[in-house]
């Protein structure tokens, strides 16, 4: 059976012109071999700002609302084709099903909430200091952005950004993560049916290196929206600070579920599985830290041992499966890395721990779900990312001591706290030095609607999702107009 290869978007046009290499994109389930991608090399990211350039002065004429009907047509098909795109994330990201589908369902949101934003994209109008004189800003779009997308949430991503530079006139260049492409094939395809302009939506496959670098470094890219790794993020930072250029970093997280002692404890299990073991803990919201009071840590790491042995793990299309692969095998090494990390550093291991690689498992790449316990909060399994299915236990004496330790990582991105204490409730969400705060729920479940984003070393102030992403994708314009016929001097003549 022949491979599918898939093939640029730019221009309008699917073309592989000037692609040599191709890498395999592989079930993480399986290791089945179920396409190959492009490795594009530099000057496909030229070809495809030339196309976005051009199309972006025509784009940015057409008015916002009809923009924005642009987006309720591609909202509408993605809704339509729901399920079939659920079914083959689930195939080249490993996610389960279950998830798969919320994660296209989060897309459709976003198209519907970013094509209300075609009638709104509000200014200000304020009075002016002068007679006869009318002072207002309003936003204007950047002109040519590009979008650098992660594996491990492919297509809901690429509508956070994607979406909202459209819809404010704006055209795109996208290097999706190579190691999910079909959900970019997909999303561009239903672009190209809903009737979008050639050039307003390119994409370019290719790896970070190449690809990447070609868009951070292109004069005509005004814009570098990205979600990826910490480290990767500080070098597309100093390359964007180097052309004054604006950038959009989302960034890793090491997030905790705090536990205090008047806590429902059932309910905060339920939050911390879903949390810590949902995509396999491959989400920078994912929570890998359990800051527990120390009254009730032996009640919630029996009660967390006892579910964890209820999990299932296994291919994500099955509809009982909750927990499915690692994306690849290098990062199944990371994770059992940490591991070994964590046991050197004196932590309890108490469940998991291992590389499942015989029976069902045997071709796909797989990691048990993974418990410690007695952790310290400057141990490096408390401090730094794994991204993986393992849960840290720290256990401390009072809720003062709990923030400070959630607060005692480079990442901010989202925290939890689990009280039935109104005053503690109000406390942590003033003191939690993170982006997102979830009270009595676990660290996952942003909605579109509002940011999404973090501190420190998670991000650089911008956000995706809600209007705040609108910030990222246009410049404000103030704009002063003077009917007195004469020459007035603000902060002179009044």
């Amino acid at each position: 059976m022949a491979i599918h290869r898939l093939q640029n978007y730019i221009d309008g046009k699917w073309t592989a012109d000037g692609v040599v290499n191709y890498a395999a994109v592989i079930n993480p389930a399986t290791g089945v071999n179920i396409a190959e991608v492009p490795l594009s090399p530099g000057n496909e990211v030229d070809k495809a700002v030339v196309a976005a350039k051009q199309a972006q002065k025509e784009w940015a004429l057409v008015p916002a609302p009809l923009r924005a009907e642009m987006l309720y047509r591609v909202g509408y098909l993605l809704k339509e084709r729901k399920e079939k795109i659920a079914q083959l994330l689930t195939q080249e990201n490993g996610k389960v099903i279950e998830e798969a589908r919320g994660e296209v369902q989060e897309g459709i949101d976003m198209a519907f909430y970013m094509a209300g934003e075609g009638r709104r994209l509000f200014g200000q109008t304020t009075p002016s200091e002068l007679k006869d004189k009318f002072a207002m800003s309003v936003r204007a779009p950047v002109g040519v952005v590009g979008i650098i997308t992660p594996w491990n949430f492919p297509i809901a991503i690429a509508t956070w950004k994607s979406f909202p530079a459209i819809v404010a006139g704006n055209a795109v260049v996208w290097k999706p993560a190579t190691e999910t492409p079909l959900m970019a094939k997909e999303l561009a395809q239903i672009f190209e049916e809903a009737g979008l302009p050639k050039g307003v939506l390119n994409v370019v496959f290719g790896s970070g290196s190449i690809v990447g670098e070609a868009m951070v470094d292109h004069p005509d890219i005004r814009v570098i929206s990205f979600t990826g790794s910490n480290e990767v993020g500080r070098k597309i930072a100093s390359a964007c600070g180097q052309n004054l250029k604006k950038v959009s970093l989302e960034m890793g997280g090491k997030n905790a579920v705090i536990v205090m002692e008047d806590a429902d404890i059932e309910l905060a299990v339920e939050g911390i599985l879903w949390s810590a073991f949902g995509t396999s803990g491959q989400r920078c919201t994912a929570c890998s830290r359990v800051i527990v009071h120390e009254k009730v840590k032996e009640q919630l790491e029996a009660r967390l041992l006892a579910e964890m042995e209820r999990l299932t793990i296994g291919n994500g299309l099955d509809e009982k499966i909750k927990v499915g692969p690692i994306i690849n095998q290098t990062s199944l090494q990371k994770i059992k890395n940490y591991v070994d990390i964590g046991e050197a550093e004196g932590a309890k291991l108490l469940v998991g721990g291992k590389i499942l690689n015989e029976g069902d498992y045997a071709k796909g790449y797989f990691f048990a779900p993974t418990l410690f316990t007695d952790v310290k909060a400057n141990m490096r399994i408390a401090q730094e990312e794994i991204f993986g299915p393992v849960v840290s236990l720290i256990p401390v004496r009072s809720f003062e001591e709990a923030i400070a330790v959630n607060n005692g990582v480079s990442f901010g991105l989202s925290s939890s706290i689990f009280t039935r204490d109104v005053n503690r409730v109000f406390t942590a969400q003033r003191d939690l030095d993170t982006g997102i705060v979830y009270v009595n729920a676990g660290t996952t479940g942003a909605e579109i609607h509002l940011p999404f984003g973090g501190t420190k070393g998670t991000g650089n102030g911008h956000r995706d999702s809600g209007l705040a992403a609108l910030d990222v994708f246009t410049e404000w314009k103030s704009i002063y107009i003077d009917y007195s016929g004469k020459l007035q001097r603000a902060q002179i003549d009044v």
